[in-house]
């Protein structure tokens, strides 16, 4: 878990964070902030006993919007992890057309080399706008190609040191030349050149079409692109170019060389099978109905391909084979109208952890939209402030849209925290058509407003019930 990984990420500290974006659900983020823990406790044990301790997954049990998926993926920004989220439906038992299960973890392998790149990139920044620099001087004030920089190069072979000798007017032309790129280079870091042009060579891709491999090469982690990017030779391009420009392109390009892509692929590997976090959505789905047949056949074959993924497999990936066994898999699904035990026994077992979020309450729901560091309410009225405009909710006003939106989710489909959008939309709709022409230095919704705009939404509702 990288360096926010230490003693100080204790259970309630993750909680703590937790609660800053999600409401209730106690259990759920108790559980994921335990097996966060574990993982550090399981680092600290002697190797042989480490590699016996796997990680204990989760089963998410609750109906969507009510912070399932939020949670798994605030975890992996807390402890800056590699994370992705999949939906179980997207794959394909093997045999059958469609992704199959092992694509997940190879998404999460590219997700862990991107973010190891960025941090690689970062570090490499300062020696990369040395390299640029040098680059622009020579692009500013060319070095003059003289005789005397010739014995450098014999010494280099065993050439006689006196071979040729640096004469008074060659020592007086490199002094002077010296102190004309020392002014330049004092010129460029102030900032004064960067409107000048110049002409930079800056390298390009021999591949100028990307080439398209098979699914099943693909599908073993091979990249045709890279392959033949990495056998056919670079090519340069000379530009006309401003200097700032070129500083920007010439920044990328330095500090992309100063990356070890063999260092990189070890320990985005390394990353990703000790903190690789993986969210499986819609896990119920894989369940087939009782007395379904034809395309559901499918499903527990998805599942049985999962489970030598979730217990621990090696998947062979482009930057080279990778272990599951100590990935984290957080599972989720509603499981309305079929039961966790419905999925295959050995699935079952591969996630021991069972929680079950409960429905949101009106009283969860108004503090969804007031609590949270960047609540609904705090977007809306940020976005409105852009237009200098100040949008204030009176407290009435913030229970009538959470009773609303509540008393539509016991009576229609739940939806959960995922209603306070809509009705958030068609609240302040008119509002943020109107406030661009109309301009005011205070606009404040109370609840005789939020009656008024949302009452179609009740009466949508109602004559629904008369339509077959």
């Amino acid at each position: 878990m990288s360096e926010l990984l230490d003693s100080d990420l204790t259970p309630s500290r993750v909680i703590e964070y937790l609660d800053r974006y999600i409401v209730g659900q106690e259990k759920a983020k108790r559980s994921v902030a335990v097996a966060l823990r574990n993982r550090l406790r399981r680092r600290k044990l002697p190797p042989e006993m480490a590699r016996e301790i796997s990680p204990k997954n989760i089963l998410m049990v609750g109906p969507t919007g009510v912070g399932k998926t939020e949670i798994a993926r605030r975890i992996a920004t807390l402890v800056q992890a590699p994370f992705i989220k999949v939906e179980a439906t997207k794959f394909t038992e093997v045999g059958y057309v469609g992704r199959d299960v092992e694509s997940m973890v190879r998404d999460l392998v590219e997700f862990s080399v991107a973010m190891v790149r960025r941090r690689m990139l970062e570090e490499a920044q300062p020696l990369a706008a040395e390299q640029v620099e040098n680059r622009l001087l020579d692009a500013l004030f060319p070095r003059s190609e003289k005789k005397f920089s010739m014995p450098d190069f014999m010494r280099a072979f065993g050439g006689a040191e006196d071979a040729q000798e640096t004469t008074p007017h060659e020592e007086e032309e490199r002094s002077r030349e010296a102190g004309t790129r020392a002014r330049l280079l004092a010129m460029l870091r102030e900032g004064r050149l960067e409107d000048r042009e110049i002409d930079i060579e800056i390298s390009e891709s021999s591949l100028g079409i990307p080439i398209l491999g098979a699914s099943g090469m693909d599908s073993m982690g091979i990249n045709l692109n890279e392959m033949l990017s990495g056998i056919l030779p670079k090519r340069s391009k000379k530009r006309r170019m401003k200097v700032s420009e070129a500083r920007r392109l010439l920044q990328a390009e330095e500090a992309e060389k100063l990356i070890d892509a063999d260092a990189l692929a070890q320990e985005a590997l390394e990353k990703a099978q000790e903190d690789g976090i993986i969210f499986l959505d819609e896990l119920d789905k894989l369940v087939a109905k009782g007395g379904s047949s034809g395309p559901d056949v499918s499903r527990e074959g998805v599942q049985r391909d999962l489970l030598p993924i979730v217990e621990g497999s090696v998947i062979q990936t482009r930057y080279g084979p990778l272990k599951t066994d100590h990935i984290l898999f957080i599972a989720a699904g509603a499981f309305s109208g079929v039961k966790p035990s419905d999925l295959i026994p050995e699935l079952q077992g591969r996630f021991p952890i069972r929680v079950e979020l409960q429905p949101l309450t009106w009283e969860n729901l108004q503090q969804i939209l007031t609590e949270p560091e960047n609540s609904l309410l705090k977007q809306y009225s940020a976005l409105i402030s852009t237009e200098g405009t100040e949008l204030r909710f009176t407290p009435s006003a913030t229970r009538a849209i959470a009773e609303l939106a509540s008393r539509m989710n016991s009576e229609m489909e739940d939806i959960g925290a995922r209603r306070l959008h809509t009705m958030m939309e068609q609240l302040l709709e008119d509002i943020s058509f109107d406030v661009c022409d109309n301009p005011r230095p205070l606009i404040e919704v109370d609840e005789s407003f939020v009656k008024e705009k949302l009452a179609g939404l009740v009466e949508d509702r109602d004559i629904r019930r008369y339509l077959l």
